[in-house]
């Protein structure tokens, strides 16, 4: 049996062969994305990229990749980010790298929005999984009272700070019967500036199991 960081590894991989000469693509955060990350680079194509978080920014940068600014850019051909849970229609759960909301903006910028994960990640119901929220530090007693009207818990990252400054609460033991009510529910929150929710962005997921990697498609998988 194969490892969960060589599953990753081949999901990335898989993926990247997506990229072509002249390409915009986005950069997710995380163990995964940092695979992919090293395998763009590796295949040494004429492509420029945007990093939904210093890190990323920074690895991608010393891999020889060139990095652009995201706030000149409108528009990514194609991005590319694991996940902390996906199920078979797409959706997602994102975030326990704490840049869940850079990486929704630029999977909604991208043309193309791609996931990469090993066999682990992916499940019958994303309710098991913790649901990472991001909250203006300034709203942080206001927005856990009324974020435990959601969750049976609320976490939040002790001396933790996101890339735009914020902190991040994770919501554990949530209602998945629903998932666009409550991420309706989650934005109407003041103080909320963004959630691990991904239910329509993903085009494509790469999933690797023990060597085999399977490709899901939006609209084309059974549920």
């Amino acid at each position: 049996m194969r490892d969960r960081d060589a599953d990753k590894r081949l999901a990335a991989e898989t993926a990247v062969g997506e990229v072509r000469d002249h390409m915009l693509v986005g950069l997710g955060t995380g163990s995964t994305a940092a695979h992919a990350i090293a395998a763009l680079a590796a295949r040494g194509l004429r492509i420029e990229t945007v990093a939904t978080s210093e890190a990323s920014a920074a690895l991608a940068r010393s891999k020889g990749l060139v990095v652009r600014d995201f706030a000149d850019v409108a528009h990514v051909d194609l991005a590319i980010d694991g996940a902390d849970a996906i199920d078979a229609r797409l959706r997602c759960v994102k975030g326990a790298g704490g840049a869940m909301l850079r990486e929704k903006v630029v999977a909604e910028a991208a043309r193309r929005m791609l996931v990469i994960a090993d066999g682990t990640k992916r499940v019958a119901r994303l309710g098991a999984t913790a649901l990472p929220v991001e909250v203006l530090p300034f709203a942080r007693a206001f927005v856990l009272d009324r974020l435990s009207a959601y969750f049976v818990r609320c976490v939040e990252r002790a001396g933790y700070r996101t890339d735009n400054g914020h902190i991040v609460i994770d919501g554990h033991g949530w209602d998945d019967a629903s998932p666009r009510a409550l991420a309706d529910r989650l934005m109407a929150v003041p103080g909320v500036v963004g959630h691990g929710l991904f239910l329509r962005e993903v085009d494509a997921a790469y999933i690797a199991e023990n060597g085999i990697v399977t490709r899901l498609e939006r609209g084309r998988n059974p549920r």
